[in-house]
Formats: structure tokens, sequence, C-alpha cells
């Protein structure tokens, strides 16, 4: 008798996302490079690398038009996932990842996203800073050039701009905890 392995979280979420994003040009080349950096850091880390890099293939669904709601991107994924049945902690990394509690707080989604976990965890470190180390077309970037480009891309009356207060510290501590525990040696 032949032992039949059930698909990965982390290949199921690529499919998910190839049927929302796949064709979205860009958003595809950053979304497979966060998943990939995502891969290296959980075993960088010492991470489950099925969750973070579902988390990963997952964390930019919300832009999909077929499944936007509020047209805030981490909360319109991160019900979508919790209505297709996915792991509370998936969506809850997807709907808090890159700082997004002080945009949707700011947005006045704050209930909404309530309703998903925010773990502050390594984990949901390790999502924010493979998300803000890849470009927007899949390119490896350092923090502040992502950050940059992103402030030039939406513009200065965005709300991530609108936020930045808040938002660009987190955003560097983020980078600087998760970088500390790269330059630790592996034994």
């Amino acid at each position: 008798m032949t032992a039949v392995l059930a698909p990965t979280r982390a290949f199921l979420a690529r499919s998910v996302a190839e049927s929302l994003i796949g064709d979205s040009g860009n958003r595809w080349r950053h979304t497979a490079g966060v998943a990939e950096r995502a891969a290296e850091l959980a075993d960088r880390l010492g991470l489950d690398p099925d969750v973070l890099v579902a988390a990963a293939w997952l964390h930019d669904i919300g832009y999909a038009a077929s499944i936007a709601l509020t047209g805030f991107h981490p909360l319109d994924g991160a019900v979508h996932l919790s209505a297709e049945g996915w792991p509370a902690r998936i969506a809850g990394l997807v709907a808090f990842h890159s700082g997004a509690r002080f945009v949707g707080a700011a947005r006045g989604f704050g209930e909404q996203m309530a309703a998903f976990p925010d773990e502050r965890s390594l984990m949901a470190d390790a999502l924010t800073y493979a998300d803000q180390t890849v470009g927007p077309a899949g390119a490896r970037v350092d923090t502040e050039t992502r950050y940059a480009e992103m402030l030039h891309r939406q513009g200065p009356c965005s709300w991530n701009a609108k936020v930045g207060a808040d938002r660009r510290p987190h955003l560097r501590a983020v980078a600087a905890r998760v970088e500390h525990l790269l330059a630790v040696p592996a034994f």
C-alpha cells in the first residue's frame, strides 16, 4: 500500500495566490519573491516553514478585485482566508503583516481587524521582514529602499504616509530584531 501525502499549506497557499493574483505582473513577482525569502528566513530562524511560507504566498491576495471588500488588502485577504477555512494564525499573519495595524486603525478598521490574532511574534516579524526586503518586481532590496519606494509609489497623502510616524519605527524595529538574529552564528 502506497502512502498518499497531503499537500502542504504552503503548496496550497501558492495555488490560492496564483489563482487570485497570478496574472497581476509585478504583484505576483513580489509575492513569489516574498515566499522565497520567507523560506530562507524560516530555515535560518528555526520557524515552521509551512506556516511562514503559506502566509508569504497569501499576504497580498487582498489586492485581488474578486475578493476585495474594503479596499484594505491585509483585511480583505484575511477575511477571504477565514471564510475559506484557513487557520486563524495564517489569516492573522496576513491581516497584520508589515505594520497593517497602524493603517487599519487609522482607516477605522480596528474592530474588523480584531477578529484576527495579532501574534506579534518572531513569525510575524519574519513575514514582515520578507515583505519589506523584496521590491515590487521581486528583487531583493534593503528595508529603507523598500519603504521609500512604497511612499513614492503610494504618494505623500496615502494612508501609509499618514501613519508613518508610527509605522516606520515599527518596521525599523522589526528589521533590527530579525537582522540581529540573522547575524548570530548557527551552531
